[in-house]
């Protein structure tokens, strides 16, 4: 039997003021899921990336990830298992693209035949290779986005989270990260992925969560989600709950 990629269980996080940004949050993400996780700015689907991915302390609840580490009490092992990229890339401006790439290689340990295979590789799908010399600083957003996208695959993470990952991608680096996409959820990894793009995200993901007010009001199968409606459709119907 698979373990679990990620295992949320009665997630909730208060904010200073007594602000409840996520109340009572249960989620749990397969081996090989592209799992869509949407909802209104202010709903709670940043606090919940920043708790998974370490960056932010919670006051109840659990977060598992690859099915052993918790990111409280065994975090630099959870982190290991992740690579997240945030709506804006974090990236070092004074650095070369490939220094950049061999410094988050070392971070993570990876071989150094193998990241040469792997930086050929993905830096050749985003038409990267010519660029991996200069500085990032002369990079626009969308060179940004790629090298960031690039390190991230590195190590193979068990667990890819991505928030708005194709802002700023031309069409042909689209379709190359959802390509690279699903060949990452094919080897066991799962996606943890967040867009207000929700055709995109009816279209990429098996799974799919509606986040509202800091709790959860959809979850399922994207088939069963659905039934007849679009996701558009859906995510209007659950935002008119309750208003």
């Amino acid at each position: 039997m698979q373990q679990n990629i990620l295992e949320i269980k009665d997630f909730s996080k208060i904010y200073t003021g007594g602000k409840k940004a996520v109340d009572g949050l249960n989620l749990t993400v397969a081996p090989g899921d592209i799992f869509g996780f949407i909802g209104h700015n202010g709903a709670g689907k940043t606090t919940t990336i920043r708790a998974i991915v370490g960056v932010m302390d919670f006051e109840t609840g659990s977060i598992v990830v690859d099915g052993q580490h918790d990111v409280k009490t065994d975090s630099v092992a959870a982190k290991s298992k992740i690579a997240y990229i945030p709506d804006k890339p974090d990236v070092y401006e004074y650095i070369t693209g490939i220094q950049y790439l061999n410094y988050m290689a070392d971070i993570f340990g990876v071989d150094k035949d193998l990241r040469k295979q792997r930086i050929e590789k993905y830096a050749a799908a985003f038409e990267m290779t010519t660029s991996l010399g200069d500085l990032i600083s002369s990079y626009s957003h969308g060179m940004k986005q790629k090298i960031s996208l690039i390190a991230a695959f590195l190590h193979q993470p068990k667990l890819l989270i991505l928030d708005e990952p194709f802002i700023g991608l031309d069409p042909i680096a689209a379709i190359r990260l959802k390509e690279m996409m699903a060949e990452l959820c094919a080897l066991g990894s799962a996606i943890f992925f967040s867009s207000h793009v929700l055709v995109m995200v009816e279209k990429l993901c098996n799974k799919i969560a509606i986040i509202k007010g800091g709790r959860l009001v959809t979850v399922g199968e994207t088939e069963a989600v659905l039934g007849d409606s679009s996701l558009e459709e859906i995510f209007v119907e659950v935002s008119q709950i309750n208003e």
